[in-house]
């Protein structure tokens, strides 16, 4: 009788050696050009390669970015935040970096807090950093912050241990990991792309480690294209569908919500 498969461990081997440790930050834009170049201008702080994908966007945000020395993509049409961040990622991988930071470009999250999610690589520098909002609960709309809330239990279960903030787009990927054949082959185009990979980079022995930062939201700022309901049917449906490919995953539940954590 064969063995059973194992599941790979995923391993990059960076060790802790920040002098060496180069990042690209990668900012998926729809009809940002009210916030994307002061995003961009405060990312170029932070690291040598910044790469916007402008994601056929019908306003000026290519324009608000002339003369700065980022790195845009442009596409055609709209393909959606997922597609985008793939290929801002994988342009960003040919460069060589050892990480890939994602940050969105509505001005609800800080470049300057970058560091705070490189400090964390010292100790975890096999897994995706998260800055997290959710302890920020004041500061969320209602309908966000439950909807948040529910997608982090389906994604939980489906991902085998309790994800702090599965809905965060400020995230660093170690660069071995988006090179894993699993990672790279995911077809998510949407929002459902930031939940999918947590679910598949747990899968090669990659967690999430939450960092908590400010959820800013401004007065000012557009309509999210974030849609609590629509997107999260989505979210959950794409879940449900990798629960039942595994029996409901009843292991993962439990390592999730009622296994004692260390």
């Amino acid at each position: 009788m064969a063995a059973a498969a194992r599941t790979p461990t995923f391993s990059d081997g960076l060790g802790v050696d920040r002098a060496g440790y180069e990042v690209a930050i990668v900012v998926p834009a729809y009809n940002e050009a009210a916030t994307i170049r002061e995003i961009a201008s405060c990312a170029l702080r932070q690291a040598r390669l910044v790469v916007v994908v402008d994601d056929g966007s019908d306003d000026d945000t290519a324009r608000a970015l002339e003369d700065l020395p980022v790195a845009l993509l442009r596409n055609s049409v709209n393909k959606g935040k997922g597609a985008s961040l793939m290929r801002g990622m994988y342009y960003a991988l040919e460069d060589g970096v050892a990480a890939v930071i994602t940050i969105d470009g509505d001005g609800q999250h800080a470049p300057d807090d970058i560091p705070r999610l490189l400090a964390m690589v010292e100790r975890y520098p096999q897994h995706i950093i998260v800055g997290s909002r959710l302890a920020d609960k004041a500061a969320f709309p209602r309908g966000r912050y439950y909807a948040n809330r529910v997608a982090n239990f389906w994604i939980s279960w489906a991902a085998g241990y309790r994800i702090e903030d599965s809905q965060s787009g400020f995230r660093l990927y170690p660069a071995n990991l988006l090179r894993q054949p699993r990672i790279a082959n995911m077809n998510a185009r949407g929002f459902e792309f930031e939940s999918e990979i947590l679910i598949e980079a747990a899968r090669v022995g990659c967690r999430s480690i939450a960092v908590p930062i400010a959820a800013i939201y401004r007065g000012q700022a557009r309509e999210s294209h974030f849609r609590p309901v629509l997107d999260i049917v989505r979210i959950v449906r794409m879940v449900a569908w990798k629960l039942i490919s595994r029996g409901l995953y009843l292991s993962g539940l439990y390592r999730a919500f009622f296994r004692r954590r260390s």
